[in-house]
């Protein structure tokens, strides 16, 4: 069976044009700077970002883990929101591998975080406490319903930090997709920031990687820290030519998987027993929850849609994460749809509800 797999847009596949930039890539060994197609891409990835550098990692999350490893020494502490992806999905790998301590702020419900939270949170200097070193923003952001971070408040927070001799990290895994939202450039959410990473192989359909920006003092830290951690590469030229169409092609249709998204969702509300969240979808991402106190769970929900051959991300009891991407048409759309309202009604008949 053939599934129509709405988890996440990780799932997305590479495009026929991808593959047969990869099979025709031009390669050399990347640990000597001597690879000209992934050289290529960090150039490009500079230039859309406004950055003077850039470099190509495996994942969002070595890209993370590296730069707040570039800015920070042991012992140094880095402010980040407590629904942020670097704290709840990326295994402490800053503390574990980088002795850093995190200080965990609220995220609100539209991604950002208070900056009378921040403020209360700069640590004084004092030999007790760990010197706060640097904030990191996510945009768009996950766990807050895929939601965009506007420019402006970007800018206070940045100028903030700069005030208080603070760095500013940008997790932009899906940046794109904010900026699509927001009708705007990605260099233009990524200015205020001392460093962004920004991922290929989400919404993009590149299969592999990411790419840090910064300074070219700090890209050259972080090409330090990415030995370390093992993510130097070779030839991975044959890689990198699948992000440079992923850049070049794939950012302006972004548009469409928000519009499907949007079009999933109103098809979605009514379905019996389901409610579509406030907001959502902001961009791709559709966030739903069941009934509060339900016996049904999103659990049994995506068991009987996998019969129907569709998947989605259950992400709590009563919560569900669909994502629309390359891979979603408008056919999918509405099986998918369809699909939700049959399990829905059944699991409600089977319950007595």
């Amino acid at each position: 069976m053939k599934f129509i797999d709405l988890r996440s847009d990780t799932v997305t596949e590479p495009t026929p044009a991808m593959r047969e930039a990869m099979a025709k890539a031009e390669v050399g060994d990347d640990v000597y700077g001597e690879d000209p197609t992934v050289n290529r891409l960090q150039e490009l990835a500079a230039e859309m970002m406004g950055k003077e550098a850039a470099l190509f990692v495996p994942s969002g999350t070595m890209g993370n883990l590296a730069s707040i490893l570039a800015h920070c020494q042991r012992g140094d502490e880095v402010i980040v929101g407590d629904k942020a992806h670097t704290f709840l999905y990326e295994a402490g790998g800053i503390s574990a591998l980088g002795g850093i301590h995190s200080c965990q702020l609220p995220n609100q419900p539209d991604g950002t975080i208070a900056l009378e939270h921040l403020q209360a949170a700069i640590r004084p200097k004092d030999i007790h406490q760990p010197p706060t070193r640097l904030i990191a923003l996510e945009n768009t952001h996950n766990r807050c319903g895929g939601v965009v971070l506007s420019p402006a408040y970007c800018h206070k927070v940045s100028e903030f930090a700069r005030e208080r001799g603070i760095l500013t990290h940008l997790d932009g895994a899906r940046i794109f997709n904010a900026a699509i939202a927001l009708g705007i450039s990605a260099k233009e959410l990524a200015d205020p920031f001392d460093s962004v990473t920004f991922c290929l192989s989400k919404a993009l359909c590149a299969p592999v990687g990411s790419l840090i920006c910064g300074s070219r003092d700090f890209i050259e830290r972080v090409r330090r820290v990415r030995k370390q951690l093992g993510g130097g590469m070779r030839q991975v030229g044959v890689l990198a030519a699948a992000g440079i169409v992923a850049l070049e092609t794939m950012i302006d249709r972004l548009a469409e998987d928000h519009a499907r998204a949007k079009r999933l969702a109103q098809k979605l509300e009514g379905a019996p027993g389901l409610k579509i969240e406030s907001g959502s979808p902001a961009t791709n991402m559709i966030f739903a929850q069941l009934e509060s106190g339900s016996p049904i769970t999103t659990k049994k929900v995506c068991d009987a849609l996998k019969e129907r051959g569709v998947l989605v991300g259950a992400i709590e009891p009563h919560r569900f994460r669909i994502v629309v991407h390359y891979w979603i048409d408008d056919a999918a759309v509405e099986i998918t749809a369809q699909a939700f309202w049959e399990v829905l009604k059944t699991l409600k008949t089977d319950h007595g509800a």
